[in-house]
């Protein structure tokens, strides 16, 4: 039986608005399948734009692994969406664990269920484990609370990338807003290793603003422009991949 040329796969009622998994097949890109995220009124993710969300991974890790030399890498991700910085960043062999967060259970059961086309490559990986909880929180725990693995509290890692708000300045929630600050930035290092790595991806220009936060916090920091070709528009777009990372230890 043939597909059809739009389904909704699941609908969700959640406190940011409601969510949606569809699926649609585009006769324009040669009946190309793709899979799409809606949240409220506004796109969250579609697997037809991926090129950032793999470049956050391979930037951040890469900068990781300069700190790190040989050594194994423990990492966390913020924000599943479709999979596609998850299954980036266990391309790489020196990623020893993966954990990704995620705030809404339904797109951690849309992975377990298989239900969009990753789920099943992050299920078969025994590295990477699905958290369901709030990014922020977790990256800025209380006085008692776990941190990012609520298994091993108080636990540290080597890198730490982050795809959930449009940028630093255009929020999903304003709860978000203190962690882009310098004092929430500086917070959230307390689960870095030293040498550890923040990534971020941004739908907007390097912001000066935000560099500045990462200029206080971070020994290293620079923002990435990258772009990709929108069929959709039939033009060109760009994003923004931030990549900070902490002194190490022994260095002035």
């Amino acid at each position: 039986m043939q597909k059809p040329r739009f389904e909704e796969l699941d609908f969700r009622e959640t406190e940011l608005g409601d969510l949606i998994l569809r699926r649609r097949t585009l006769l324009s890109l040669g009946n190309e399948e793709i899979y799409e995220v809606i949240l409220g009124d506004g796109y969250l993710m579609s697997s037809l734009f991926t090129i950032v969300e793999q470049a956050l991974s391979n930037l951040g890790l890469a900068a990781a692994t300069e700190s790190n030399g040989a050594g194994k890498l423990n990492v966390v991700v913020g924000g599943l969406g479709l999979g596609y910085t998850a299954v980036e960043a266990l391309k790489n062999d020196s990623v020893e664990s993966l954990i990704v967060v995620d705030f809404m259970q339904p797109v951690i059961e849309w992975h377990e269920k298989e239900m969009v086309p990753l789920g099943a490559s992050l299920n078969a990986d025994p590295r990477c484990r699905f958290v369901h909880g709030d990014f922020f929180r977790l990256a800025l725990p209380r006085e008692g609370e776990p941190g990012f693995d609520p298994e091993t509290p108080g636990r540290k890692f080597h890198a730490v990338l982050l795809d959930i708000d449009h940028s630093p300045a255009k929020l999903l929630h304003e709860r978000h807003g203190n962690f882009y600050s310098a004092e929430g930035l500086a917070k959230m290092t307390e689960q870095l290793h030293p040498g550890g790595v923040f990534a971020l991806w941004s739908d907007d220009p390097p912001e000066a603003t935000f560099m500045t936060a990462l200029e206080e916090v971070f020994d290293f920091c620079e923002s990435h422009v990258v772009g990709f070709f929108n069929p959709l528009q039939d033009r060109d777009s760009k994003s923004t991949v931030y990549v900070a990372r902490l002194k190490e230890l022994g260095r002035s």
